[in-house]
């Protein structure tokens, strides 16, 4: 049996089976799709309003796509099942893209790779939006070069559905040569979503996704709320967790949170944009595309979870792309990176959803595991910032051909 066979057969090994996890894992690892996908969806077809268009949203506006192409697979077997399907599709055809003919052993290795980190992290990579934009992501960097107008559409359409991707643009914007291609395409179709929106009479909220997320709270799985986490399990006045019934997330409170909150978005945007000069400054020098960009667009995305003031835990599929394509490029280099993704993955299914009832309770082991989780995310951060200033100039870099 050829080895591009088996890794299609452990695509639908995994793919089932995290899907199947979904149903009988604690702590509704699926509640996001049953919560708020399928309403929204249903009420937007029923004619009673559209969110982002006629309300304002968390999500940006093309976020509702797929919600709603899932409605028209529930006849199969009910929602849940039409999501997990149409993640399981969007999966497949990026991971044709990867993995091509299975000669390339950096795309073998990419492949086995991705497969590992979706079981590892279980059913909330499948069940939330983040895991369709992961699939995006992957195939948009790996067409960045022979591609660049496909590869740029593929990621400002992810963008359009959660922002994260939106570090993988600005990183293929430094990197790449063609980046006149590059901002043409994701220019054009973020023209064409907004001339839609405005359109449908959406004008008024079609930013509401970003300034939405100034004003919330600190969510109670970002790192940032760590030190109000541990008071809360230390049982000291002032410091609890707490459901927000408007965002639909448990966030965390206690002395000074307010000045924090305030400070979180400066603080997010100049993490981003010190990440984004030192690779702006290695393009300037000469930087190969094949060194520069899984570094810089791993430093991009992890600036965005480590200083975000919300944490979700989907958000670690955010850093399946570059590692991907890391692997892709220059497994050697990129197979420490790898397993530290994997152990974060692993920390994060161990706290979602298997022990967040007692997280909820403040009890210290659950709170242990996240803060684990958390300060490994630092330090993945800190490592590529390192390799990112030590990314090679004006040489010949070779690596394996995407």
């Amino acid at each position: 049996m050829s080895r591009r066979a088996v890794l299609w057969i452990a695509f639908a090994v995994v793919h089932v089976g995290v899907a199947v996890l979904g149903f009988l894992l604690p702590n509704q690892p699926m509640g996001d799709v049953t919560n708020v996908y399928e309403p929204w969806s249903r009420r937007a077809l029923e004619g009673h309003g559209i969110v982002g268009i006629t309300a304002p949203w968390v999500y940006p506006q093309l976020a509702l796509l797929p919600m709603v192409i899932a409605q028209g697979l529930a006849w199969i077997a009910g929602y849940l099942v039409a999501w997990a399907l149409l993640v399981t599709a969007c999966d497949a055809l990026a991971f044709a893209v990867l993995i091509g003919r299975a000669t390339s052993t950096g795309r073998w290795l990419g492949g086995w790779y991705w497969l590992v980190f979706i079981a590892v992290l279980g059913p909330v990579g499948m069940y939330r939006l983040d895991g369709l934009t992961v699939a995006l992501a992957i195939a948009g960097s790996l067409w960045l070069i022979g591609r660049p107008w496909l590869g740029s559409a593929l990621l400002a359409a992810a963008t359009w559905i959660k922002v994260w991707p939106a570090a993988l643009v600005v990183a293929a914007l430094i990197a790449v040569r063609r980046r006149l291609a590059v901002f043409a395409s994701g220019a054009v179709v973020s023209a064409a979503i907004v001339a839609v929106v405005v359109a449908a009479g959406g004008a008024a909220n079609l930013l509401g996704f970003v300034t939405d997320q100034t004003d919330r709270g600190l969510q109670l799985e970002a790192p940032v709320s760590t030190f109000y986490l541990w008071r809360a399990v230390a049982g000291i006045p002032g410091s609890f967790i707490y459901y927000d019934r408007d965002l639909l997330t448990f966030q965390v409170t206690g002395p000074e949170v307010d000045a924090l909150i305030a400070l979180m978005t400066p603080l997010l945007a100049i993490a981003v944009l010190a990440v984004a000069a030192v690779g702006g400054y290695k393009a300037w020098r000469g930087a190969a595309f094949v060194s520069l960009y899984p570094n810089l667009g791993l430093g991009l995305v992890l600036a965005f979870i480590v200083f975000n003031k919300v944490g979700s835990p989907q958000y670690v599929t955010w850093i399946i792309a570059p590692l991907v394509v890391g692997l892709v490029i220059d497994r050697r280099r990129w197979w420490k990176p790898a397993v530290l993704g994997l152990a974060i993955a692993g920390l994060t299914f161990a706290v979602y959803p298997m022990t967040y009832r007692g997280l909820l309770l403040a009890e210290a082991g659950p709170g242990a595991l996240l803060t684990i989780r958390n300060l490994l995310l630092a330090v993945m951060l800190a490592w590529i910032v390192a390799r990112l200033v030590r990314v090679p100039v004006r040489t010949t870099v070779r690596a394996a051909q995407l």
